[in-house]
């Protein structure tokens, strides 16, 4: 079963350019009016810095980046850039819009913990020639590296489950040297579920029993009673 980590090249860490922000607690909303989104870039020796960025760039680098995979953040009126990873990001709840985003700083001498997604590819035979369902009870894997060598992904090729025993586990996974994975290696990643088999409830009625019933309700007298 062929399992990929892709390591994130250094070459392509994408690169995002935040501003300074003077508009903090509920006035924010002002700021989201004029499509900018307020954001947070904390961690290493560095102090805390309230910063925005433009809700129209959040949207394309978000899904690129995940929480996974490294940016080079520069802020204006300041020298040199960070690298950073997404740590939180708040959505409206109807709208799914951008409302706050919490970038960490690294130190790309030491290590960091992060969530891999895994993604599942290729047919189950079990799915394709037995009507089974595929599950996946794991949708990450916890990692240890240096920033840069966090894959970004994890991609799990279930062409193999031909029956509704096998399964895939995280000790299947095949990972760099310079990454050590954190997450239990006999935690299930993939398998088939056999279908559920409906059994219709047939309802035998029961012959004879009106006619039980008739004799109830027409006894015959006891003997020496009449009828009259």
């Amino acid at each position: 079963m062929a399992t990929v980590g892709r390591e994130t090249d250094p070459m392509d860490v994408l690169s995002l350019k935040l501003s300074p922000r003077t508009i903090t607690g509920k006035k924010v909303k002002s700021l989201r009016r004029q499509g900018m989104v307020p954001v947070h870039v904390y961690g290493t020796t560095l102090p805390p810095l309230a910063l925005q960025a433009e809700a129209q760039v959040l949207r394309k680098v978000l899904p690129r980046v995940g929480t996974n995979v490294p940016l080079s953040v520069e802020t204006d009126g300041e020298q040199g850039e960070s690298l950073c990873f997404v740590r939180e990001v708040q959505r409206h709840p109807v709208t799914e819009d951008v409302l706050h985003v919490d970038f960490m700083r690294v130190d790309v001498s030491r290590t960091i913990r992060s969530e891999v997604p895994v993604f599942l590819s290729g047919t189950a035979p079990a799915v394709r020639d037995m009507g089974g369902t595929v599950l996946q009870p794991l949708q990450t894997i916890l990692v240890e590296s240096l920033p840069m060598n966090v894959p970004a992904s994890f991609h799990l090729d279930i062409s193999e489950l031909d029956d509704f025993e096998k399964g895939v586990y995280v000790r299947n996974v095949s990972v760099d040297p310079n990454v050590t994975v954190i997450t239990d290696l006999d935690e299930l990643l993939a398998r088939v579920a056999s279908p559920r088999i409906e059994v219709e409830e047939v309802t035998v009625e029961e012959e004879g029993i009106e006619g039980e019933e008739g004799v109830e309700d027409g006894e015959a007298p006891a003997e020496g009673e009449s009828q009259g």
